[in-house]
Formats: structure tokens, sequence, C-alpha cells
């Protein structure tokens, strides 16, 4: 809550001296804090151009967890951790580049590791291999393949190898087309967009044929080496002999599915084409529609309009559309209270408002013209969602809208409150849009960064700085702010290019 109220009451007040005195019976609090001294972006350190096999698959963001002891001091700082084309895992320094660790993965079993991600952030890794597949010449043969995927399960900080499992035919079956692990549940997908959940952490315990620590000796299958050590790499411990048992099932077009909710609500697709763009939001403990549960915004555009629950963890959803932000919540129906119904929490429109689109039109001359086609909800004309994003650490919901202005997209991001949706600040992107271009906007405490890809794989990052400025935050306690008290304040937010250079000082005054 202090982070959404320092960014809400930012003075701009370059030259003001504060005084100010307390009395209380506890001593008071203060913070103090400095953000984005370097005037542009700084060079850290830079690798060396490598080969094309030890080119970097994939890779995650490794930081310290807090108050634990850690057995190395290169533990207590930020790392990351990569997956190489040749099948190492490394852990490398995320302020030099030095690789602190580095562990080998495939052995006999698997060839081709390509993925990582987190079952539980920042604890619990996992490593999945691409999908077997035969040659052709083995297929015409008559070979089977029945092990489909291999997963290799870490802790992190430190590093240690809990098992490595095969996702088989013989035990999921047949049509099985990607698996993922994610809190603690196995996810398994089939073609038909059938769905299942599995418990991956009793899988772990009840398949777990025998412990391996990295750097151990071992003799497994007649095969003798070290645990991580090329050329063994890791062995397949986790045998899965019966199929686990079931937690929960689904079908979704496109495979397409999401737990969240409070209580837990799962969302979905009908497993039809017809049904795309249409979501049920339904009840994971008994199956049931939630009232107002099915979610359609009717959009006849090129991208498709998406939904997911919000990230805040305060159970809402998110559902996002061409000229239409949507953000539901949970509640109980009125006296059923085991029913649960959608409701809408705010919404978020674009601005449209010098946007005609009339299907009849006159000429000068007098002659009535009727239009044969109509505008997609989502026309470059038009002003269009292209991306929305949550700030956790200031607790605001941001959004990129951009519209087509002759030759060029002009994009602008858009800060709101998260609570109420109230709009507290509008910055204009100065760089084109190309709708036809892939874009990320990153927004972390006082920076914004623009992430442009262009045709072969060239990119462009463009860096916002929030201008410097001095300000109060009051205790919520002894001062009730109203969003329009809010909204009034945050007008005197700047944020410019990183090009700016009169970069001063951030100081925070906490008053409590």
């Amino acid at each position: 809550m202090c982070g959404q109220l320092i960014l809400h009451l930012l003075l701009h007040m370059k030259e003001e001296e504060f005084t100010w005195t307390i009395t209380n019976a506890v001593l008071p609090g203060n913070k103090f804090t400095i953000m984005s001294i370097a005037q542009q972006p700084r060079l850290i350190y830079q690798k060396s151009k490598c080969a094309k096999s030890e080119k970097i698959e994939d890779a995650l963001l490794l930081e310290c967890p807090m108050g634990e002891l850690l057995p190395s001091p290169s533990d207590y700082k930020a790392s990351l951790i990569v997956l190489t084309v040749q099948n190492w895992l490394l852990r490398l320094s995320a302020d030099s580049g030095e690789v602190l660790e580095k562990v080998y993965l495939a052995g006999s079993c698997c060839k081709f590791f390509r993925y990582l991600s987190w079952d539980t952030p920042q604890e619990v890794m996992i490593v999945k291999s691409a999908q077997n597949k035969l040659p052709a010449a083995a297929r015409q043969a008559g070979i089977q393949q029945t092990v489909l995927f291999y997963l290799a399960v870490f802790q992190v900080l430190p590093l240690s190898f809990i098992g490595m499992l095969e996702i088989n035919k013989k035990i999921f079956g047949n049509s099985v087309t990607d698996v993922a692990v994610s809190n603690g549940i196995l996810i398994v997908m089939y073609s038909m967009g059938l769905v299942r959940l599995y418990n991956f952490k009793a899988i772990l315990e009840q398949f777990m044929e025998q412990q391996f620590h990295l750097g151990q000796e071992f003799n497994w299958n007649g095969q003798v080496g070290i645990v991580g050590k090329y050329p063994f790499g890791l062995p397949c411990n986790i045998k899965i002999t019966d199929t686990p048992p079931l937690l929960f099932e689904a079908s979704s077009l496109e495979n397409a599915f999401q737990i969240g909710g409070y209580p837990w609500h799962y969302i979905i697709t009908p497993n039809k084409k017809k049904h795309k763009g249409v979501f049920h939001i339904c009840s994971l403990k008994d199956n049931a529609l939630a009232k107002n549960g099915i979610q359609d915004m009717k959009c006849c555009s090129l991208e498709p309009d998406w939904i997911y629950f919000h990230p805040d963890m305060s159970g809402r959803i998110i559902h996002v559309g061409p000229n239409l932000i949507k953000v539901l919540k949970l509640k109980e129906v009125k006296n059923h209270a085991d029913q649960m119904e959608i409701a809408e929490d705010f919404t978020i429109v674009a601005n449209r408002e010098n946007c005609v689109n009339n299907s009849v039109t006159v000429t000068a001359s007098g002659r009535v013209v009727k239009k044969r086609f109509t505008l997609l909800d989502d026309d470059p004309e038009q002003e269009t969602f292209k991306i929305v994003d949550y700030e956790d650490e200031l607790d605001l919901l941001s959004t990129v809208a951009v519209t087509q202005i002759g030759a060029d997209g002009r994009a602008h991001l858009d800060f709101h409150c998260n609570e109420h949706g109230i709009l507290l600040k509008s910055i204009p992107l100065k760089e084109s849009w190309d709708v036809t271009y892939s874009h990320e906007v990153y927004f972390d405490k006082d920076l914004v960064l623009h992430i442009e890809q262009k045709p072969n794989r060239r990119f462009s990052c463009y860096v916002y700085q929030m201008f410097i400025m001095a300000f109060h935050v009051f205790s919520s306690s002894s001062l009730m702010l109203d969003a329009e008290f809010i909204a009034s304040f945050s007008n005197r937010i700047e944020i410019l290019d990183i090009k700016k250079k009169d970069v001063d000082l951030l100081i925070i005054y906490h008053l409590q």
C-alpha cells in the first residue's frame, strides 16, 4: 500500500526544503531510497560470441531467498539459470556472467532438453525435454517410441537434483501433446483438447526408486559415473509404473485451461471452433458454471480477446478485448451461499470518440452510398488495447493502446488504479508502433522499457524514466485519500526519455 501511495503522491518540487518534527510513543520510521541514479544504461558485462553448440535455449532469473543461510557467498546475489543447446544447465552471475555452477543433464536417456520453468517460483525448477520423435526411417521400420518427454526436477539455492522422470504413452495415453508442472500439479495435455491434472509431489514420492545428489558417484542400470557430470548426466530415477490418481480433467479448445479465484474456479473455452472467444468460468469443486459465468465479448477482430485470473491474488478476472477491458470478481449469489456469480468490478474503455464508422454516407451531390463492409474491432485506425500488465510493487494496472495514424502507429501507456480502475496518468510513447512487429512493455518502479522485435531478429529497446521528485507520504491511518484527490496529484508525474540529463535524487519521507 505504501508503494501505491508513493507513486500517487509524487510532487514535482525540485528546490523545496522539507522540515518536519513529530512526537510519538514509538520510534518514527523513515525510508531513504535511491533509484536510477545513472543518466543512461551502462554495460555491466558482455559475453563473447559463442558457437552454435553453446547457444542458450532458455533462461530463468534466480534471486536470493530472504532469511535463509546459503552455502556460498555467490548464492546471495542474483544469478541466471541458463540451458544450452548441448544440454548443459549453467548458473551464471547476473553481475559478471561468471559460471558459478554447471550440470550436464543428458545421459543415455535424453538428448534434447529445451525448456525451463518454475514449479514453485524461486524454489523448485523443471527442465523439460523437447518431444521425443523417431526419425522417419525408424517409424517406417515399425519401431515405436513410447517415451514422449523427460522432466528433470531441481531444488534451487543451493542447486540440488531431486529426480528425473519420463512421460510415457503406456501410462498417460497415445495422444499426449504436451506436459507442464506448476505449483505441485502435473498438467498433461492431449490432442483432442483434454487436460488432466495429477499430484506431482505424490508422483515423486511414490515412484522415486533412489535418491541421487549432484557430484555423487553412482552405478545405475549398468552405468557408472558422477551425477551431473559429462558424459553421464542425470539418472532417470523416477519410474512411473501405474497411472497416478487423477485429480481433475476438463476439455477445452486448444487446451486452454486456467485455475484461480476464491473459492477455486477454472476458465475454459468449450472444445468447438465455433466457441472460440467464449469463456466458461466454473467451480473447481463441482464443475458448476458460475452465474453469469459465460463471458463473450462478441469481438470481430483479427486478434482474439483473452482472459486470465488477476495476478494480484485478489481472485478477480481480467478480460481484455480490442476496445474494452473488464475486471470481474467472484461473489456469492444472494441467498445462495454455495453458489458464486461473476460480477463486473470495473471497466476500462478505449478512446474511440473520434471514430466514425457509418455504414451509410451521403456524397456532396446527395447520392447515398452504402458500405458493403464494416471495420474490424481491432482495425489499426481505431485505438486498440495491445498489452495489459500489473505492477505488484506499486499496485498499478498498466495498459498500452495503439492507433494507426497515417503510416505510423502511435501508442500510449496508461496507469490505472488497480482497485477502482481510475486513470491516473497517460504517457505517450515517442517511438512509432508497428503493429506487425512483436512488442513487450515492462514497468518497474521508475522505469518503463519498450522492447520491439523487428524482422531478422533485430531488437530495439526504448527506455523511459520517471521524472525525479521529492514528496511526502502520509500514514493512511491519519489521512483518508479519495480517488479524486489521488488523481489530482498523479497529474504531476512525468516520464521522460532516458536521454534526459537532469537526473537528481529521489527522496522519500514517510511520516508515521
